[in-house]
């Protein structure tokens, strides 16, 4: 069974990857069929599949990763996420829901820092060979106002 522990530390471990610029271990958190959305609330409450970011395999995050490494050109920046306690909606066997709310505070090169998200990951959670990975992961940001800089993963 899935607990609140469990969860936590997940988070915990997910937003380090992020926030340490490890980012080539982040699509590890997810199963291989996963699903990855970053998207906004009136898109969420309308029902819009449509993200700013989607993703529908682990190929495609280790993609994003190897662009942002190799390809696009940003300017340089990192995050810095604090996230609430997980409210568990449904946890059986090898499976869970949560939601999960965010705030992401982004750090330029030039020491400016912002906050540049807030919002919830609406979360399903499974047991894959005993370790917990993500089947899901919408980031269900609370403003409608997408920075045009969405370079790193929420």
């Amino acid at each position: 069974m899935i607990d609140l522990l469990a969860l936590c530390a997940f988070n915990a471990a997910y937003a380090e990857a992020i926030d340490s610029d490890a980012l080539e271990s982040w699509p590890d958190f997810f199963a291989d069929d996963c699903h990855y959305r970053i998207t906004h609330v009136e898109n969420e409450r309308e029902g819009l599949a449509a993200g700013i970011v989607y993703a529908d395999s682990k190929a495609m995050l280790e993609d994003r990763i190897a662009a942002l490494r190799e390809a696009n050109i940003y300017e340089r920046q990192r995050y810095r996420h604090l996230l609430g306690v997980p409210l568990m909606q449904r946890a059986e066997g090898g499976e869970a829901e949560a939601r999960t709310p965010f705030i992401v505070a982004r750090i330029m090169a030039t020491g400016e820092t912002d906050v540049f998200a807030t919002g919830a990951y609406q979360d399903r959670f499974v047991m894959v060979d005993g370790k917990l990975l993500l089947a899901s992961r919408v980031a269900v940001c609370d403003s409608t106002v997408t920075d045009t800089l969405l370079a790193l993963p929420l």
